[in-house]
């Protein structure tokens, strides 16, 4: 199994930003993320009036576009109530990572770095912290049974990704 590491937080918390400086660090280390983002607004990888749209939209269930630069694959899932992080996971390659990033999916049993700033409206103490939370990264003290890692020290938290991926992998 491919080891799977959610950033969790509360919205506006700055989880894209963190990913943002995190995947290269990440990458220049000799790891290969890759990443799930979970939305929860209506999204349309596609654009109106292309073919690959059109196709789409005339019924097919699965729509694959590829170029010799990437490929993608979208599934229509209207008749679906929840996504599964599990399936969406086994539909990676798993051959060319080291990890999968997830942002969002708080409450699926998977390992979690929490997000903690100040001032976004939230206490310290508001923190959900369960059984799957490895980490807390936060601008502020907090009272936590796990680690708590400088939210701006990038550096320190790929150390701490790096090191709990090596201990998954050997799993």
């Amino acid at each position: 199994m491919i080891p799977v590491l959610a950033i969790s937080a509360w919205s506006g918390t700055g989880k894209t930003t963190l990913l943002k400086a995190l995947i290269p660090e990440l990458c220049a280390r000799g790891l290969r993320p890759g990443l799930i983002k979970h939305t929860h607004h209506r999204m349309d990888v596609d654009t109106p009036g292309k073919d690959s749209y059109e196709l789409r939209k005339a019924g097919a269930a699965q729509t694959m576009v590829a170029s010799s630069q990437r490929w993608a694959l979208m599934t229509e899932t209207p008749d679906e109530e929840e996504l599964n992080l599990t399936y969406l996971v086994s539909r990676m390659d798993a051959s060319t990572l080291d990890l999968v990033l997830v942002e969002g999916f708080k409450h699926e049993p998977v390992a979690k770095i929490l997000l903690f700033r100040q001032g976004m409206g939230h206490q310290p103490e508001d923190l959900l912290i369960d059984e799957h939370v490895i980490a807390v990264a936060s601008d502020a003290p907090v009272e936590a049974c796990v680690p708590l890692l400088d939210i701006s020290n990038i550096t320190q938290i790929a150390d701490f990704i790096e090191y709990w991926c090596a201990g998954e992998m050997k799993k």
